[in-house]
């Protein structure tokens, strides 16, 4: 067998060499693959840790073009194609990515019949650390959270993928104060987006999987046009969300997605987050008098893996940070109620660039686990370790790719110490009890966080009266189920947005598949032509035609 980097240039030249998409979209030089592919294959004589983000990445040339750019069409290929064929080396090799991916890799061929639509090639934005926009002013701490200290229009356009500018009526980023772990004041930014007829009285907080240490992978960042980070995959995971909440916006949904992790990323902090996507909603109340929603909308959550943990604090700090808050019901895929478990989980495995992220995204959050890394880590390796603080989260899979992480520890304990297992602890799912209605999603052969922790949690709310409708799937992972089971999701806060009524108290199922419902499938190909429409320029939104 191929060494796991090997393997993955393997891959990666196979899904070039045979996509058109390159060709017709990118602009891309002819020896622009063969560069990416040398860059990836000696990124590992790189022994030192990367100490300033502005100086290594901001300075990249004419325009502030990054100088290590591809094409995030190929990126995404080569993502997609990299889980179907490390399904049989890190999972239980029983085919559930390879089929259940092909919805969504059915969708990168066409994209190349259309290349007239793309734009040219714009300048890329500032990156969040060097943009004095995330800055917030001098004073702001005395605000109260959910304060708008500043908006602007994005600097780029919202983009697909990263390369197709999406066809909406307006965009707007916002600058509010909200709270960190500790209660402090801080401030990050949530990214508006408003649909061609919109209905303004219904809004979707969608919380992206950011899963990353390194502020530069911030949402409001990554879905902006010609937006780059680390070499071939980019900020390809938070851009194919757009899959998402693209759906609700062509419903006429007004969508925000805020930077849930706070102006240091700190991923798995998720206090922090669930205050943050609760502060985001009250800055876009707060924001009628440019954005024209409502004073009073009907307000729905909904997130998958990383973003189901900023969805689900929200969803149980509600009743006492933002009780005024309408909101309808949350709708959590992929959940992770525990951090510890994850760890023995993914480790060695395709999803073991989760733990560095997440440690670092802890430890720019507490000091006791920035202590924790200085004295735990064997000095040979604290630079790879490091790398982490400059990757976004495919970034973090390929650099960790397979790799036993207590290779890197003086201690194999080092994560049942005293300051781990109270932070870990204080971030665990289940200390509050939602009011709101839930919708939770799972995969029962979830590689990353096992399911019998996520049956724990709900038996938990349903234990203490909360309404939750449960959903396991038997055929899909964690990956997959981001793609199959976001039908679900859709449907099922499509009748939170309508008022249906739910059914009190909890219901639990266990399918095959949640795509045997017809229902499912049309609203998974609803997502798919929501997509290829934001893709080819077509307006997003209801009864518009382009």
């Amino acid at each position: 067998m191929k060494s796991g980097k090997a393997e993955l240039i393997a891959i990666a030249e196979d899904v070039w060499l045979n996509a058109s998409v390159l060709q017709q979209l990118g602009g891309l030089p002819q020896d622009g693959i063969s560069h990416e592919l040398a860059l990836l294959s000696t990124n590992d004589s790189d022994d030192e840790p990367k100490t300033s983000k502005s100086a290594t990445r901001s300075d990249a040339g004419e325009g502030n073009k990054p100088q290590h750019r591809i094409f995030n069409a190929s990126g995404l290929a080569v993502f997609m194609k990299l889980a179907i064929e490390y399904n049989d080396i890190f999972s239980n090799g029983n085919g559930r990515l390879s089929l259940l991916l092909a919805p969504l890799f059915a969708v990168l061929p066409l994209v190349s019949a259309f290349p007239a639509q793309l734009p040219a090639r714009a300048t890329a934005p500032a990156l969040p650390v060097d943009d004095p926009f995330y800055i917030p002013p001098e004073g702001f701490e005395s605000s109260a959270p959910g304060t708008i200290l500043r908006h602007r229009t994005p600097p780029n356009p919202i983009a697909a993928l990263g390369f197709a500018k999406v066809n909406i009526q307006a965009a707007h980023q916002i600058l509010y104060r909200t709270s960190d772990s500790s209660g402090n004041a801080i401030a990050t930014v949530s990214t508006i987006l408003i649909p061609h007829n919109a209905d303004y009285s219904k809004l979707l907080s969608y919380q992206v999987a950011e899963d990353a240490a390194d502020p530069n992978c911030a949402p409001s960042y990554a879905l902006q046009l010609e937006a780059a980070h680390d070499g071939i995959l980019g900020l390809v995971i938070p851009q194919v969300e757009l899959l998402f909440f693209g759906a609700a916006l062509n419903k006429g949904w007004v969508v925000t997605v805020p930077d849930h992790l706070g102006p240091k990323a700190a991923f798995l902090a998720n206090n922090l987050s669930g205050q943050a996507v609760l502060d985001n909603i009250r800055a876009a109340l707060a924001s009628s008098s440019f954005t024209n929603i409502t004073s009073d909308p009907t307000i729905a959550l909904w997130g998958y893996s990383g973003g189901s943990l900023a969805s689900g604090f929200a969803a149980e700090l509600h009743p006492t940070y933002a009780p005024e808050l309408n909101i309808v019901g949350a709708a959590l895929g992929g959940t992770v109620p525990k951090i510890r478990p994850v760890i023995e989980a993914v480790n060695k495995g395709l999803f073991v660039g989760l733990v560095p992220s997440g440690i670092q995204g802890l430890a720019n959050e507490y000091p006791d686990i920035q202590q924790l890394i200085n004295d735990g880590l064997k000095p040979s390796k604290r630079a790879d370790f490091n790398k982490t603080q400059n990757l976004c989260l495919s970034g973090d899979i390929l650099q960790y790719l397979g790799q036993d992480i207590y290779d890197y520890t003086n201690d194999r304990n080092i994560f049942d110490q005293p300051a781990a297992v109270k932070v870990m602890d204080a971030n665990a799912m289940g200390q509050h009890v939602p009011k709101i209605p839930l919708l939770v999603y799972k995969s029962v052969g979830d590689e990353i966080s096992p399911v019998n922790d996520t049956d724990a949690l709900v038996e938990t709310y349903c234990n203490a009266g909360a309404s939750v409708e449960y959903k396991r799937d038997e055929l899909s992972e964690h990956a997959s189920l981001e793609i199959t089971g976001s039908a679900d999701g859709l449907l099922w806060i499509m009748d939170r947005m309508n008022n249906k009524p739910v059914q009190q108290g909890c219901t639990k199922s266990t399918a095959v598949t949640g795509l045997a419902d017809p229902k499912a499938l049309l609203a998974l190909g609803d997502e798919i032509l929501t997509l290829l429409k934001a893709i080819l320029a077509g307006p997003i939104g209801p009864g518009v035609v382009g």
